[in-house]
């Protein structure tokens, strides 16, 4: 499902990081992340958060399952991001499909048949 086959640094790294999520440090870093992908899964998170740290792992799983890119961003220090998203909790879970929303989830640990159960449907 993933468009990274160019040559550009950008499309390079994504297709390194297939499988395991990729850190961004803010919107703009979310907005090129998201410019060369078909479809992403995006956990928006904090420093501190025990259920997002343990998030990690199973998205990495979903990530390869499904073949979907895989992002981490800490909205934190980001209030523009925060409003954009409407980020109200964490782990908060959005997935993007071409660049744009198509279906968001806050509910704390997700199993991983849960989640990729989640992507699939929002891909479907």
């Amino acid at each position: 499902m993933s468009s990274n086959t160019g040559s550009t640094p950008e499309d390079q790294t994504a297709a390194v990081s297939r499988g395991r999520p990729t850190s961004l440090a803010d919107e703009s870093a979310l907005d090129d992340f998201l410019a060369g992908t078909d479809a992403a899964l995006v956990e928006f998170y904090t420093e501190g958060c025990g259920i997002c740290a343990s998030m990690e792992p199973v998205l990495g799983n979903v990530a390869r399952e499904l073949d979907v890119d895989v992002a981490l961003v800490n909205p934190r220090d980001d209030p523009p991001l925060v409003e954009r998203f409407d980020v109200r909790s964490v782990p908060l879970f959005v997935l993007f499909v071409d660049g744009e929303p198509v279906a968001r989830r806050a509910e704390g640990f997700i199993p991983g048949d849960d989640l990729t159960a989640w992507v699939r449907e929002g891909l479907a």
